[in-house]
């Protein structure tokens, strides 16, 4: 004797699929939002226009921009993980704490490039790769993930 079972999805489940897809969406576009503010918001503090130096193949200025992006993605990601459950509170749980915590990963670094005496301006306009701008690189990552923690 055979007995067949029938898988049956819950039938709640397209509602679920939808709410999960609309939430990804919209996380992504805030995320995304978040990105290019922390990015304005390096570009504005950092001497010299770093997406034409990034354009133009400087290598300290593609190393910094780099890491700028890579930590303020620490940031939102950990603002996103720490939002409430509740969508819309989530969503602006997230904006909020992704953009505090931009400002203070920005002043950050930009408290260890004058306490090291880095020229930023400097060094990201060079030609050539310049070891202190690992330093520089360095301290974003280590400040957005400083940050991002404390956000959790």
């Amino acid at each position: 004797m055979h007995t067949h079972q029938i898988l049956a999805l819950d039938p709640d489940f397209g509602a679920q699929l939808g709410r999960g897809i609309g939430a990804i969406a919209l996380y992504a576009i805030v995320g995304l939002a978040l990105i290019l503010a922390g990015f304005y918001a390096i570009d504005w503090t950092t001497p010299g226009k770093l997406s034409d130096l990034v354009r133009t193949g400087k290598p300290n200025a593609v190393l910094v921009t780099s890491a700028g992006l890579v930590s303020m993605a620490f940031i939102i990601v950990l603002a996103i993980t720490s939002s409430a459950s509740d969508l819309t509170a989530g969503l602006i749980t997230s904006l909020v704490y992704g953009l505090l915590g931009i400002i203070v990963q920005v002043a950050a670094v930009r408290i260890l490039e004058w306490a090291t005496r880095i020229d930023i301006g400097e060094v990201i306009q060079s030609e050539k790769f310049s070891p202190a701008s690992v330093v520089v690189a360095a301290a974003h990552v280590a400040l957005g993930l400083v940050v991002a923690v404390a956000i959790s």
